[in-house]
């Protein structure tokens, strides 16, 4: 800010100045990654901020936040239990072991001619 603006406030304008930048609830970020891209003549900003949310929430705020923690949960865990059952499933074929005698998904043919 130049000098000659800083001379122009008051004490009492000073003060609200200060209580309006610190009312701001921004803080420390796990994740805070600024920037500006130029595109022709223009210049545009992008922030992205990632951390602990400490705001308090409303209860719309809430069900979403839980059904997105819900599905989230429920996707992960999906895909950790077909991978371990694909996993599971290539060591059958792998050890020779016929569940169904003359059928195969052809998983295994699959997987092994990635390899050939």
């Amino acid at each position: 800010m130049p000098k000659n603006i800083q001379t122009t406030f008051t004490d009492e304008q000073l003060a609200h100045l200060k209580v309006a930048i610190g009312a701001r609830q921004w803080g420390n970020h796990a994740i805070d990654c600024r920037g500006v891209v130029k595109f022709f003549k223009y210049r545009y900003y992008y922030v992205f901020l990632a951390g602990r949310n400490r705001r308090e929430l409303s209860i719309k705020e809430q069900k979403i936040a839980s059904f997105t923690q819900a599905l989230i949960l429920s996707t992960t865990v999906t895909f950790i239990i077909l991978f371990i059952l694909l996993v599971l499933y290539l060591l059958k074929s792998a050890l020779g072991i016929d569940i169904f005698s003359g059928y195969s998904f052809g998983i295994w043919s699959w997987f092994k001619g990635l390899f050939n």
